[in-house]
């Protein structure tokens, strides 16, 4: 059985939230429009819910049949979860991850999402909305960079240096005390090790060879499927013209990331595949978006097609 997904049509929904419902609350909440969930680091705003059913409500249109898992939804319904690891088809959403930061004002922010076949991570997005770009990979087809305006970057991991000039982002928050003061001690012998407390940036920041490692205790699937799958996708075979999107996928499992894999079909034509077109629908705020380009493949990404596209 094989799925068709239009990868360019959920990273233009991630930007019509974004848009729409995310940057018109950033700066601008309320009291009340900020929540806290599990603790204080913990939090929830209407931007996350408000933006994650938008996208909920178009998701039919770009990934027919495929069960929708959200962070929001998943708080208010854990037992949607364990359906992830079993379905045929699904897309994972983090609505904004660094709420934190969006809450507190913090330009450090993202929207991110993955599809998943068969407990297989096979594209991911993570949208930056104040910079207006996205960071798309699929897998076959390595990681891009792709900006409003049209023009493509093709990204690329860094390479290694000694223990002591590495530089990094390391997430100690949720060890338990002993575990932690370990891990912190052991963070000295590198360069540099800090948290920006938001996944969608420091995914970016490894794929594009800002940094040299990233490192997190609390594995959740919005969180990482996507940035994982970009950051793997050094392992490329395709050559620029055949682009599609990731060589690597790594399956998910409840309460693990872990087992890498390989899946689907690729795209006949992948990022340069996609055109620009105009979105009268979507207004930008000013000086934040060029808004009116929007990327459109020239025809949906099948999945479920058992081969290795190398």
């Amino acid at each position: 059985m094989s799925h068709s997904v239009d990868i360019a049509g959920l990273a233009n929904l991630l930007q019509e939230a974004a848009v729409k419902e995310i940057l018109p609350r950033f700066r601008n909440l309320e009291a009340g429009d900020v929540r806290v969930k599990s603790e204080a680091i913990d939090l929830v705003t209407e931007g996350d819910e408000a933006a994650e059913r938008l996208i909920k409500a178009r998701i039919e249109g770009v990934a027919p049949g495929a069960l929708f898992v959200g962070e929001e939804s998943v708080a208010a319904d854990p037992a949607l979860l364990d359906k992830l690891a079993d379905a045929d088809l699904a897309v994972v959403v983090d609505p904004i991850d660094g709420t934190f930061n969006f809450a507190a004002g913090v330009p450090l922010f993202g929207v991110m999402a993955s599809v998943v076949a068969k407990g297989e991570t096979v594209a991911g997005i993570i949208y930056d909305p104040l910079g207006n770009y996205w960071v798309i990979a699929e897998k076959g087809s390595g990681a891009w960079m792709c900006r409003a305006n049209g023009s493509q970057e093709r990204l690329s991991v860094t390479a290694g240096v000694p223990l002591e000039a590495m530089v990094g982002g390391a997430s100690t928050g949720f060890y338990k005390q002993e575990a932690r003061r370990e891990v912190m001690a052991n963070m000295a012998k590198v360069r540099i090790a800090t948290s920006y407390r938001c996944a969608a940036h420091e995914y970016r920041m490894l794929a594009g060879g800002h940094i040299h490692f990233l490192m997190y205790q609390k594995l959740m699937p919005w969180d990482h499927l996507a940035g994982t799958l970009i950051s793997q996708s050094r392992r490329l075979c395709r050559p620029l013209r055949r682009l599609a999107l990731s060589a690597v996928a790594s399956q998910w499992r409840p309460a693990a990331c872990h087992r890498q894999g390989e899946l689907g079909d690729a795209a006949p034509r992948g990022l340069h595949g996609l055109s620009r077109s105009k979105q009268p629908k979507i207004q930008s705020p000013p000086g934040l978006l060029r808004a009116g380009f929007l990327f459109a493949l020239r025809r949906p990404v099948t999945y479920g097609r058992h081969r290795d596209p190398c």
